[in-house]
């Protein structure tokens, strides 16, 4: 007998056939969840490296409207001081109260549009000496806002957000997140474009120091990747400090004081020790139609910090967010909003979007991180001086973090992809007319109002073109307004858009993992079961 394979084909064997990668409900990348604390040294690294970039959002918004207002560098680090301040409390009671996620509470972008219209108002053109007008339209802004607040407690705290957002899909939740961090696309690139030669640097350094330098240089515990903000800020501040003490940027133009680390004038103007106290400009005032206008700003801004939300359960390893959590969430932010009003801090506030996608860079999504945060915040808008230092970061830097991670934010929202069937012509349709409509609707009409500071909207009343344009002009509420309607509308067949797969989340205690992540500290769930 000849030997077994001699004189026979070999058989080829089969190569192991490829298999997509599974679907995940939570991330497993994360270092440290929800509730699961890194060490002490870590923890307050990466506390103040949140505060470093809650920063950004902090000295931008009122750097675009004090001046406007009639107030000087003075009266701008007051503002930032109150709205930094405000930002902590703001951020501890969200993790304590609200979701209970680590979302970092800041100034929120949606309202200025109304604030600007306030600004420009004509009734305060009789106000010819400017500490008076600065005060003025302040209080009118307060009233604006301590109303609008109203709106957010009430949908909140009585559960109405609850019954809006049940509706909610994997699908719908895709344009949702993935708007709502690239509807700040305006503060990434083109405002780190005011200096090339130091935002390009921050952004060419983050990217080596996080996704390069660790494949080269090996510690016991990830350093680079978790602390590259600190690294590269640390880094592209100095230089620019240099540049500026050598006068490179002695010259005074736009552009060049953009790139210099004392052009804030925030050093000078910020008083040595500072608490923010309630209706520290006078008393608010309320006009009708303004209050309007900010309502609706409350309202998109509820729909962004939903989206923030979401994206922040997924970096942080928890479940996705029921929907009677989610109003508790928006609840307590009509509560800042509230106290916002009261003691003067320009904007309404939202949950920030680029704190959450340092979660995804840090693989750090614990709550006790963001409540030392919260602690620094509180610290450094008190004693004023030293927080002045680090909010004298050039802007382009700050733009420059924004192109990371609003990118990282909107990745989230993506990755409820996995959920869905995308090779359904009903999928497609829904996610081509969001996405299209969700980024040029917006655009249109912002260009409009920057072009002539109002809408595109003529009606005989300002106040509702007004309304009906800070609506329009959020990128996140027209995406997910569009596919959520197109969604429960358009008849579907064999779990398309996972809304099957998310049902065992829409109630609270369902899925077994909630507790974990949502119960209120104390036991106090059981004093408020609506929420």
């Amino acid at each position: 007998m000849a030997n077994p394979g001699q004189g026979e084909s070999k058989q080829a064997v089969p190569k192991q056939e490829l298999q997509p990668h599974p679907v995940m409900e939570q991330l497993a990348g994360v270092q440290y969840c929800v509730n699961s604390p890194p060490p002490w040294k870590d923890a307050v690294l990466l506390g103040f490296q949140h505060y470093i970039l809650t920063l950004g959002t902090t000295v931008l918004i009122p750097t675009m409207t004090v001046s406007q207002m009639g107030g000087d560098n003075a009266e701008k680090a007051r503002v930032i001081q109150t709205l930094l301040f405000l930002s902590g409390f703001n951020t501890l009671m969200q993790t304590m109260f609200g979701t209970r996620l680590p979302s970092v509470v800041g100034g929120s972008h949606t309202f200025l549009l109304p604030v600007l219209s306030i600004i420009h108002a004509k009734r305060y053109n009789k106000f010819q000496e400017p500490h008076e007008r600065f005060a003025q339209t302040m209080r009118g802004i307060q009233g604006s806002l301590i109303i609008a607040s109203i709106l957010q407690m009430t949908l909140g705290f009585l559960g109405l957000w609850r019954n809006i957002v049940k509706y909610l899909s994997p699908l719908s939740v895709v344009p949702l997140v993935t708007y709502t961090g690239l509807g700040l696309y305006y503060l990434a690139f083109p405002m780190l474009g005011k200096c090339l030669e130091i935002g390009l640097a921050e952004l060419v350094l983050i990217v080596l120091i996080s996704q390069y330098l660790p494949t080269y240089v090996t510690f016991k515990r990830p350093i680079c990747d978790r602390f590259a903000v600190l690294l590269s800020v640390s880094i592209t501040w100095t230089c620019a400090g240099i540049l500026t003490l050598s006068g490179a940027y002695r010259k005074s133009t736009d552009a060049l004081n953009s790139c210099r680390t004392d052009s804030s004038g925030l050093v000078h103007g910020a008083p040595w020790i500072y608490v923010p106290y309630p209706f520290q400009w006078g008393p608010p005032t309320f006009d009708a139609g303004e209050m309007l206008v900010m309502m609706v700003a409350s309202f998109a801004s509820s729909i962004e910090s939903t989206g923030s939300f979401l994206a922040t359960s997924r970096y942080g390893s928890a479940t996705p967010v029921p929907p009677s959590i989610l109003s508790r969430g928006i609840g307590w932010m009509g509560i800042g909003t509230l106290l916002g009003g009261m003691c003067g801090s320009v904007t309404g506030f939202s949950a920030s979007i680029e704190n959450s996608g340092a979660l995804a860079l840090t693989r750090v999504g614990s709550r006790r991180v963001i409540q030392i945060s919260a602690a620094f915040m509180i610290f450094f808008s008190v004693f004023g001086k030293f927080g002045a230092i680090f909010a004298s970061i050039p802007l382009p830097i700050m733009a420059a973090l924004y192109c990371i991670f609003c990118g990282l934010f909107s990745s989230a929202g993506l990755s409820n992809l996995q959920f869905c069937n995308l090779n359904s012509f009903r999928t497609k349709f829904i996610l081509g007319l969001s996405f299209s409509l969700g980024f040029s609707v917006p655009l249109f009409f912002r260009e409009h109002w920057i072009a002539s500071n109002h809408g595109p909207l003529h009606t005989h009343s300002r106040w509702f073109d007004n309304m009906i344009s800070v609506l329009l002009t959020s990128h996140a509420s027209v995406a997910v307004m569009i596919a959520m309607v197109l969604d429960c509308t358009l008849g579907r067949v064999n779990n398309e858009n996972g809304k099957d797969w998310w049902e065992k989340f829409a109630v609270y205690g369902k899925d077994i993992r909630t507790d974990e992540f949502y119960q209120l500290p104390w036991n106090l769930n059981k004093f408020f079961p609506s929420f």
